[in-house]
């Protein structure tokens, strides 16, 4: 897991930390919410594959704030569509697609020829045609987990683990300056990184900490937390 600090949130941040443009640019499929910044990365070459959590949640609270009919119903849909993910989560991308191909695109259509009929029903600017808004103009995006058996259908995983570190920051608040969030974001990469590759954070630094004077520039890269091994001796 990688952590990145920036001093603002525009978007060419996000592409300079993806490489792009650059013919070694990433060119892979980004999972994420509608945050403008990212939009660029679509033009040049990044797929989206929207998250659908974020456009479940608005329905939800439709629902839980205002008793919304229309949020309970999309509700029911878009959990049958966590239903089929449940049962394809211990299976091979190969088989988890044809899965979805067969279950989830009728759930999808059927959710979105729902979403276009309310709609219809709803003025302009309230908050049950903003979330419907939400789910149809990013529809491809949301649904292109169905015929990629490698995606996710939202990004909850990621949010979790970031979880921490979003929650700090109204405790932290200042970082220093630029530099020292930089700094931050590194340690926080090889800490979260640690844990996700089963190691106790403390005793991983305190080991790496112990061995880095002695290491090679050459075989830095063994301290990494995915090949990190603690020494013999510890």
């Amino acid at each position: 897991m990688v952590f990145e600090f920036a001093e603002g949130r525009g978007g060419h941040n996000v592409r300079e930390f993806l490489g792009l443009p650059g013919e070694k640019g990433w060119r892979g499929k980004l999972v994420c919410d509608d945050f403008s910044g990212y939009k660029a990365c679509f033009e040049l070459g990044v797929t989206e594959a929207g998250c659908m959590a974020h456009a479940r949640r608005k329905f939800h609270e439709l629902w839980a704030n205002h008793g919304s009919q229309v949020g309970e119903n999309a509700l029911k849909l878009f959990g049958e569509l966590y239903d089929i993910e449940r049962e394809v989560a211990g299976v091979q991308p190969p088989e988890r697609q044809r899965i979805r191909q067969e279950m989830s695109r009728k759930v999808a259509d059927a959710l979105h020829q729902w979403l276009v009929g309310q709609r219809s029903k709803v003025p302009e600017g309230s908050a049950t045609a903003r979330a419907i808004d939400y789910s149809l103009k990013r529809w491809v995006a949301l649904t292109r987990f169905i015929d990629d058996g490698d995606l996710p259908i939202d990004n909850n995983w990621v949010e979790n683990q970031i979880r921490p570190i979003a929650l700090g920051r109204s405790n932290w608040l200042f970082a220093g300056s630029l530099r020292a969030g930089q700094r931050a974001a590194a340690i926080m990469s090889l800490v979260h990184s640690a844990r996700i590759n089963g190691h106790e954070p403390h005793a991983y630094l305190n080991d790496v900490m112990q061995r880095l004077p002695m290491q090679s520039a050459s075989r830095i890269g063994e301290l990494l937390p995915h090949r990190w091994q603690p020494a013999a001796n510890s």
